[in-house]
């Protein structure tokens, strides 16, 4: 896990140095920078921040804490992400209105949301939004979602108030944006709109990304949803319950799956998220035959691609009226 972060940081912050080196001289090569950089924020965000902020990284709490703050300096905000990820998806895997990676304005993730008429075509139009995944989160997602979780008291248990939290995460939005897009416009030859687009490519890039792994494990045909009764419940055991909202893919890709912080192993993330997600491959033999043992569902897709399929497949189901 070390040598993979070397390797992970190496491949996010050596083009950036190489970028402002002022040693590239082609539009061409600027733009393959960026895009390598785009490869490397997707492997800070699913490998390094992820475990990190799960806690599993290191049984030291200071490595953890220190690594899952790599997440603002890829434009983000680690206090949302931590509240949103790990108190309310992993606690309500598609739950209605309880699981905020369903919460979304222009897809219908759900059949319990409500349809829209542009639903009808999101199968289409899901890939262009896919890749503002992140460049949302950094400019507005952040700041919505820190004064929603002030409204739920959901700030408390970080230690921090409604003040304090917007005040880091504009500080730290300040930060990323004069190093990483207004430094780059100053120190290069290059035109600051071809700058801009190179940063907008890197962010459009890892938010497609990201956006399919994660999806591509709970938004699928053979998923369940639910719908929390008027106290907040599902009537069901919370495992079996991540067994049903979860789905597996490409178990046997290791190259791939070492890329991608093996989240193609998202039910055993989801039942032991404390884990560090290089053990997910021995663990994923336990799960399975225990799961098989008991009559349980254990979804799971043979490659990332037949995921995807499916995935796109259920979004054009949810999005017939």
């Amino acid at each position: 896990m070390q040598w993979k972060t070397a390797f992970i940081l190496g491949l996010y912050f050596i083009p950036f140095v190489i970028l402002l080196s002022g040693i590239v001289s082609s539009v061409g090569m600027m733009m393959l920078l960026w895009i390598i950089m785009s490869f490397g924020m997707c492997g800070i965000g699913l490998s390094i921040m992820h475990d990190a902020n799960h806690g599993a990284y290191s049984k030291n709490k200071r490595v953890n804490k220190l690594l899952g703050y790599l997440l603002n300096v890829i434009g983000s905000y680690h206090v949302t992400w931590k509240i949103q990820h790990n108190v309310l998806h992993h606690s309500s895997t598609n739950v209605h209105e309880f699981d905020e990676d369903l919460d979304n304005q222009i897809m219908r993730f759900s059949p319990n949301q409500a349809h829209k008429r542009i639903n009808k075509y999101q199968a289409f139009y899901a890939p262009f939004f896919y890749g503002l995944l992140s460049l949302y989160k950094m400019l507005s997602k952040d700041f919505e979602q820190i004064a929603r979780f002030h409204r739920k008291k959901l700030l408390a248990g970080e230690g921090l108030t409604l003040r304090k939290a917007i005040f880091q995460i504009t500080t730290n939005k300040i930060i990323y944006f004069a190093t990483t897009l207004v430094l780059p416009m100053i120190v290069l030859s290059f035109a600051w709109w071809q700058v801009l687009l190179g940063f907008l490519l890197m962010h459009f890039i890892c938010g497609l990304i990201l956006a399919l792994v994660f999806q591509s494990a709970h938004v699928l045909e053979k998923t369940e949803f639910f719908v929390a009764d008027e106290q907040g419940s599902v009537d069901n055991c919370w495992a079996i319950h991540q067994l049903n909202t979860t789905a597996n893919f490409s178990r046997k890709g290791k190259l791939f799956s070492w890329l991608i912080g093996g989240l193609n192993y998202q039910v055993e993330h989801h039942l032991f998220p404390t884990i560090c997600h290089v053990h997910y491959d021995s663990i994923s033999h336990i799960v399975r035959s225990t799961a098989q043992e008991y009559n349980i569902q254990y979804h799971e897709y043979r490659t990332f691609w037949c995921a995807v399929k499916s995935h796109f497949k259920m979004l054009h189901h949810l999005g017939r009226a």
